[in-house]
């Protein structure tokens, strides 16, 4: 099992999209200034996670998340959550005619 993951920095509001199969171990790393690609940015907060069995299908997942359609979809959540505290709005889902979408 795999989790698909989104990281919000506190310091400026930046995404960050990865996989792992730890994905609390994952978060302790990326705030504890082990990942050259996040250390200047922490603190980070988990935003987004979704769990898929196999890691291509991870590595898929994220791959889109990391294109324009998921960072907008990521974006979109982090607006719904600041403007009214909960789901996101009808239509606001990831594209599924994306090639990457699963």
């Amino acid at each position: 099992m795999f989790t698909v993951y989104a990281l919000q920095s506190s310091v400026d509001g930046r995404i960050y999209v990865g996989f792992s199969s730890d994905v609390n171990k994952r978060l302790i790393q990326h705030n504890s200034g082990k990942t050259k690609s996040t250390k200047g940015f922490r603190p980070w907060a988990v935003i987004y996670t979704l769990e898929v069995e196999r890691r291509d299908d991870a590595r898929k997942k994220e791959i889109y998340f990391k294109s324009g359609y998921g960072k907008e979809f990521l974006k979109a959540l982090v607006l719904s959550f600041k403007e009214s505290n909960t789901c996101l709005p009808a239509g606001r889902e990831p594209r599924r005619d994306h090639k990457s979408y699963l």
